[in-house]
């Protein structure tokens, strides 16, 4: 349903720990995630904390879901940092969707720094049950 590897995340982890990198436009960060099926649903949610509700941007084309966000620092540009260690800049992400849900029908929500999507499975998706008819009796069986 979801694409579950990313093989260079890792890479990014540690290339931003050793050069103290932040998401930038050319050089998004990743944003941590955690994908399930409840009933019939997927649900994914991302941990953005400290990002603003309108600098989230989510878009699906061709069944590739993309979610982008931008935290800004809370301080302005001239002020003297003693630490910063909090990630910011642009952080993206990009989901493979399967045929089997329903792009159409996506809904999302943000609170607490969690954004949540839910993405119901497809009506062509789901089990049906196709009728067989014979000679002495007609019979169910599950497809």
């Amino acid at each position: 349903m979801l694409m579950r590897t990313d093989p260079f995340r890792e890479l990014d982890r540690l290339t931003q720990q050793f050069f103290g990198a932040n998401g930038t436009t050319s050089h998004p960060a990743v944003m941590p995630m955690d994908a399930y099926r409840s009933g019939n649903e997927y649900v994914v949610q991302f941990d953005l904390p400290g990002v603003a509700p309108d600098s989230i941007d989510l878009g699906v084309e061709r069944n590739v879901l993309t979610v982008k966000a931008e935290r800004t620092p809370a301080y302005d540009e001239g002020t003297e940092v003693q630490v910063s260690e909090r990630p910011r800049g642009v952080f993206s992400r990009q989901l493979f969707l399967g045929d089997t849900l329903d792009a159409n029908n996506i809904a999302a929500h943000y609170e607490a720094g969690v954004l949540t999507l839910r993405m119901p499975i497809a009506e062509q998706a789901k089990p049906r049950k196709i009728a067989i008819s014979g000679e002495s009796e007609s019979k169910q069986i599950n497809a």
